[in-house]
């Protein structure tokens, strides 16, 4: 496979966190996030990426981040923008760098899901509810629910992040920001799906993050990519089953034909599926945007 892959970054002597796909870099008043082409499942970063990955979650925000009109991080993903010293090798950054505000973080991940799948499926199974929400009877997998759900989770900074109800939220934060984060990440999801649904893609769950800038709480980091998201052709859904997809839910599914325990180092991603990753990544990209995706 001709394209690169950049699975860390190193920029002079500035200040980094290495996150599981992003490095983010500190520019004072501001953040530089570079999305790797490095691929995460069940809290693990596998040992090889996915070719363009990077370039194409931090286009699918971009482009959210526009058609949405949502308060928001997102400052430019131009390069030249970036205002970094002389000396800097930009091109590694092109297509896949985003110059961001800073914000004092919203320790919540914003789990929306308008279908019954994955860990919301395992919880109905065995209780009936998702994160303490009572569901109808009789649902099978991958069912569209009655009407979307917010099911939050910890935003752990090590190991899992947790399932919790509101009202810890509310404990968390406040009644009042608990309720613009439900309502928010509520109406996102809703027109988000709405749109992708014109475009041939269910988009079955996703999870957003909010930071607070002054008295003001602004959508952060990536918003309805492959990665933080189950993206669903359309024209294949069938509840009652898993769904093919166009995100990591592939990766992870190789993993369960392995003899991975999870908790070990995890195995090496072989060059098929790194490839159908790859074009699964850019399927979602050109069938949201319209556009070719060009490396």
């Amino acid at each position: 496979m001709s394209a690169q892959v950049i699975l860390n970054t190193s920029l002079s002597n500035l200040p980094v966190r290495h996150g599981k796909v992003r490095d983010i870099y500190d520019l004072g008043e501001q953040l530089l996030l570079v999305s790797t082409d490095r691929i995460s499942a069940f809290d693990r970063v596998l040992p090889n990426g996915i070719p363009d990955k990077g370039k194409v979650l931090t286009q699918i925000s971009a482009f959210w981040f526009d058609l949405l009109k949502e308060p928001n991080h997102l400052i430019s993903t131009r390069v030249e923008d970036f205002g970094l010293e002389d000396g800097i090798d930009l091109e590694p950054l092109r297509g896949r760098s985003s110059l961001v505000r800073k914000t004092d973080v919203v320790m919540v991940e914003c789990v929306v899901r308008g279908y019954i799948t994955g860990s919301g499926w395992k919880d109905y199974q065995a209780s009936g509810c998702v994160s303490g929400i009572d569901l109808p009877p009789g649902l099978v997998e991958s069912e569209k629910l009655p009407e979307p759900i917010f099911t939050p989770s910890t935003k752990a900074t090590e190991g899992h992040d947790e399932p919790i109800s509101f009202e810890q939220v509310v404990e968390m934060v406040g009644r009042e920001t608990a309720e613009e984060l439900r309502r928010r990440s509520l109406d996102i999801y809703q027109r988000g799906a709405e749109y992708a649904a014109s475009k041939g893609i269910i988009i079955a769950d996703t999870k957003f993050e909010f930071g607070r800038v002054d008295d003001e709480i602004i959508l952060i980091d990536e918003v309805l990519t492959p990665d933080s998201s189950r993206f669903w052709p359309a024209d294949q859904y069938e509840p009652g089953r898993g769904q093919a997809s166009y995100d990591k839910q592939f990766v992870r599914d190789w993993l369960g034909t392995t003899d991975w325990d999870k908790n070990s180092e995890p195995p090496a991603l072989p060059d098929e599926i790194i490839a159908k990753t790859r074009a699964k990544y850019i399927k979602a990209y050109e069938k949201l945007t319209g556009e070719t995706f060009t490396a």
